[in-house]
């Protein structure tokens, strides 16, 4: 169901979702994140003079702290060439959240269909675990550097990342068999998202409402993103166009990719340059791959040009 759902880009909410065992993950705990070796009391006063003693022991300790995943991401995205830098960019990305073991509780998320949005906090897990104190981000180009804590690059300490996204919908273990005799409670819980942009397989490390009363402060600052980025034309040839039209999901599938190359999600460095129309790219987007090519216009505008739609 779960693939289906992925499919057609809808959510289909059903109160009596059964969890067999091929809904399941394969590993229940994809992963784990434990801090770095600690240093030493002594090592830590030779390298923050400024910490507090009282703190020093507590600092020294912490790196023994460990954190279990509390779900997966079933995604629309299955690589991470595509995937919009931002969350909210693509309002027709869809994703499930899997949550496991032990925390496919239905009680877990009781009452969190009374918010319409939520924090993910994930790991970026396709991510390398090296981490340097200077990045390049997309925004400047791919070429001027910024420090790691001034960015939301994936290549960063803890590999940690959160995103806002819409909730959708919640599925959860039906308290029935199948042939409607009670048979207690029973765990699966499935959370559907909307406007993502996770990575498929990430392991999500924490959920939280999104409030909008205290987390939107529309008075602050962005230092070097102070505006969305620029939405470029789309435009589909006519094989494309016939792909399209022999698939169910033709509206929303098309919807998410202009969503998608709207963003212009080839690399920086190409981005900064004018563009020919000649060098073709590929993304991965649910069941097939999209290829495509860049033609900066005659008024300097920037049109993504869709030449094929392949099922993969």
């Amino acid at each position: 169901m779960s693939h289906d759902i992925l499919r057609h880009h809808h959510f289909s909410l059903s109160h009596g979702l059964a969890m067999s065992s091929s809904d399941q993950p394969a590993s229940p705990h994809p992963t784990a994140v434990t801090a770095e070796r600690p240093m030493s009391d002594a090592a830590l006063a030779r390298r923050l003079p400024l910490l507090p003693p009282h703190l020093r022991e507590q600092a020294a300790a912490m790196g023994q702290q460990a954190m279990q995943p509390v779900g997966i991401i079933e995604s629309c995205y299955p690589d991470k060439f595509g995937i919009p830098r931002q969350p909210g960019l693509a309002r027709h990305a869809t994703a499930i959240l899997h949550l496991l073991p032990p925390f496919d509780d239905p009680d877990c998320v009781r009452d969190i269909e009374g918010f319409s949005h939520l924090w993910i906090h994930f790991l970026f897990h396709a991510s390398p675990t090296r981490w340097t104190p200077l990045i390049r981000p997309p925004r400047l180009g791919g070429n001027a550097r910024t420090g790691v804590f001034a960015s939301r690059s994936t290549h960063r300490p803890n590999r940690l990342g959160q995103s806002v996204v819409e909730l959708a919908g919640v599925e959860t273990a039906a308290n029935t068999t199948p042939d409607g005799e009670q048979s207690g409670k029973r765990n699966g819980v499935r959370l559907l998202l909307r406007g993502h942009d996770l990575l498929d397989g990430t392991p999500v490390m924490d959920i939280k409402p999104y409030l909008p009363w205290v987390d939107a402060v529309p008075e602050a600052r962005a230092g070097y993103a102070p505006a969305p980025p620029p939405r470029h034309a789309v435009a589909f040839s006519a094989q494309a166009e016939q792909t399209l039209a022999t698939r169910a999901d033709s509206a929303t599938l098309r919807a998410l990719i202009e969503e998608v190359l709207a963003q212009d999600p080839r690399p920086a460095y190409h981005a900064a340059r004018p563009a020919d129309g000649k060098r073709q790219y590929g993304v991965r987007l649910v069941d097939v791959d999209v290829r495509f090519t860049a033609r900066t216009q005659p008024d300097g505008s920037l049109t993504m040009e869709v030449a094929a739609i392949v099922a993969v």
